[in-house]
């Protein structure tokens, strides 16, 4: 069995997340975004992949949306509304009440900026409606084969990393995710599990983030220098997430510093926002839930709605315009009005995508940017970039990847070279087979499965008989320490590990069986053929007169004897198997040696009749299974002297 996965976006990029995850006959679609870099055809997945036909119900097995972000949730309603994939969506509580909101918004900026629309109003309602939300640790039977369960994933509010589990194969798509808690939010929360593939985000594929409260202090003190001398300060924000983090923190310093510089909100969308974070604060960080009985942290006091009168307004102010990045909409509209003044300030909270106003500053410092071919906005404003990103840094996801341990991983929302760096660490540290596939790629990785079998009668006996294993060792007799000598004591260890080999049969029609080997040569009718292996060893004796022969040399000893002192030779010099002293044979797992009398033995090599006269021949046989331990013993034997 195997897992494919097929990658419609966040394929060494970051935006337009979208994989499509065939397991054990299901298939299942992670994310469905849109990327924020393009306006034509890029924009999208291509859905075709999924399905020629456009049949995308039987194609698909359910959605499931890992969070409210447009990368991840984007291009659904235009899936499910034009494409018409009718079947079950999957995503948090928080995600189905936030996500109208973000689509809507994102909707309008489409129509200001004079883009064909992608999708409506109603269009978005309709596929509300689909959504079946789903809690945390919450185990979801989509079908009689195919289970998922959410997972807290930091990130944003109701943010999850999503399980899924068919038959003996388990993967997790982790989506976005943080593992470090910031102001409103915790850390990402999963239990240890069994998995053949993890699929991660990797942003921040070689980046060690500085601490938080290092990372605060310098956005504050730039906010702070730059509202000091009269200048605005721009934020673009989404209206959810990154918005609420940075509200709370000016808020803080705010009431700290008794400033009365206003702070506002580009639109009522974050209004609206907020209002949804105060009703799930149960998805928030520990601090915030112990102090919501005294204080609820989004009740902003400085914070309050912008008026577009408000933009050329004499005096300073912060305003968090919506969207992030830069790529259109309000932000873009306030960005030109500002940007060519060097008082005022526009800092980056985040990860911009290529392609965006807000990559472009990232990636050094123009003086002007190009809008269209008859815009051009000149830049003379401070550009501050910090990384207040709800993302995990390097660490972070080196961190999940020990923690879950899967046989293979899978990174994707991630820069190609930077992925490639993870990829190798992943290898080489946690011996973990890592891809990075770009968009419309597919890779494909086994999957585990399970047998159910019935057990022989005779195999369940096999394993409950005795297996004693007899070792020596050799340690030191205290009793002798007193008058400062010692004396070397062999001492007989016995262990006894009941385990046994068995033969897996599967037959047409049949279910499968564990039968003991014995049984298998009955079941095929055949009769038992074995290889034996022989071997006669000369080994040398002390010599007291002058013997010819074999014949002769045995007449001073008798075979018994000559047993004995072999056998107190090995107990000495071995340390595995249990030597059996049966008279005139010894026998040590299937290996039997005896005293050879016989001058013309056919298991003697010729080189060993030169010294025949000096020795005493052993003749030794053994089964394949026992071949090593056969050679030990007679290498003992060839280095010894009766």
């Amino acid at each position: 069995m195997a897992i494919d996965c097929l990658v419609l976006g966040a394929g060494q990029e970051v935006g337009k997340s979208c994989m499509v995850v065939s397991i054990n006959g299901k298939r299942i679609m992670f994310d469905c975004g849109m990327h924020m870099g393009y306006t034509d055809s890029r924009r999208y997945p291509d859905f075709s992949l999924i399905s020629k036909t456009g049949d995308f119900d039987n194609a698909l097995t359910c959605v499931i949306v890992t969070h409210f972000h447009l990368d991840h949730i984007g291009a659904l309603p235009y899936f499910t509304e034009v494409c018409g994939y009718k079947g079950p969506i999957y995503m948090t509580y928080p995600t189905k009440a936030l996500a109208p909101l973000m689509l809507e918004d994102y909707r309008k900026n489409m129509d200001r900026r004079g883009e064909d629309e992608q999708f409506t109003s109603d269009h978005i309602a309709e596929c509300m409606k689909k959504v079946i939300p789903v809690d945390l640790k919450q185990t979801v039977q989509v079908d009689k084969d195919l289970q998922i369960r959410a997972y807290y994933a930091g990130h944003v509010i109701g943010a999850a990393m999503f399980y899924a589990k068919v038959g003996d194969a388990a993967m997790v798509y982790t989506g976005d995710y943080n593992m470090t808690p910031d102001r409103h939010l915790g850390a990402a929360q999963i239990d240890r599990l069994q998995l053949d593939l993890l699929i991660t985000e990797s942003t921040y594929a070689t980046t060690i983030r500085d601490s938080r409260y290092g990372r605060e202090r310098e956005f504050l003190k730039a906010v702070h220098n730059c509202v000091a001398a009269g200048g605005k300060v721009l934020i673009p924000t989404f209206a959810l997430g990154r918005a609420q983090e940075l509200c709370i923190l000016l808020e803080d310093y705010w009431e700290r510093m008794n400033l009365k510089v206003p702070i506002y909100f580009s639109a009522g969308l974050t209004i609206q926002a907020n209002m949804y974070y105060k009703m799930l604060i149960n998805w928030t960080s520990q601090k915030i839930k112990e102090t919501y009985a005294t204080h609820n942290a989004f009740d902003f006091k400085n914070v309050r709605n912008f008026d577009r009168s408000l933009i050329n307004a004499p005096g300073p102010c912060v305003l968090f315009a919506t969207p992030g990045m830069i790529v259109g909409g309000f932000s873009l509209e306030v960005f030109m009005q500002w940007a060519p003044s060097e008082n005022n300030l526009v800092t980056l909270p985040g990860y911009c995508v290529a392609g965006t106003i807000g990559h472009k500053l990232m990636s050094g410092k123009p003086t002007k940017i190009d809008l269209d071919k008859d815009t051009q906005i000149n830049v003379r404003c401070q550009i501050h970039q910090l990384s207040f990103s709800p993302h995990t840094d390097a660490k972070g996801i080196m961190d999940l990847v020990k923690f879950l341990s899967p046989k293979h991983a899978i990174l994707v929302h991630g820069e190609k070279p930077k992925m490639a760096t993870l990829k190798e660490r992943i290898q080489s540290e946690l011996g973990i087979q890592c891809y990075c596939p770009a968009n419309n790629e597919t890779v494909t990785i086994p999957s585990t499965h399970y047998v159910k079998a019935d057990a022989s009668g005779t195999f369940i006996r096999s394993c409950l008989n005795p297996n004693f294993k007899f070792s020596t060792h050799s340690s030191t007799d205290k009793s002798y320490l007193d008058s400062n000598k010692s004396k070397a004591v062999s001492r007989l260890s016995v262990s006894d590990d009941r385990a046994t080999e068995g033969i897996l049969v599967v037959e047409k029609g049949k279910k499968a069986k564990v039968i003991h080997q014995d049984e298998i040569l009955h079941m095929l009718g055949e009769k038992k053929h074995e290889i034996q292996f022989a071997y006669c060893i000369p080994m040398p004796m002390a010599r007291t007169e002058d013997l010819s022969s074999t014949s002769h040399m045995l007449c001073g000893f008798d075979k018994s004897t000559l047993i004995s002192r072999l056998s107190m030779i090995l107990s000495d010099e071995l340390s595995e198997g249990n030597i059996l002293d049966l008279g005139e044979e010894l026998q040590v797992e299937s290996f039997r040696v005896s005293v050879c009398s016989s001058d013309n033995c056919p298991h003697r090599l010729s080189s060993s009749l030169q010294n025949g006269s000096e020795s005493v021949f052993f003749c030794c046989n053994w089964s394949v299974a026992d071949e090593k331990l056969a050679w030990k013993i007679i290498s003992i034997m060839k280095n010894s002297t009766l």
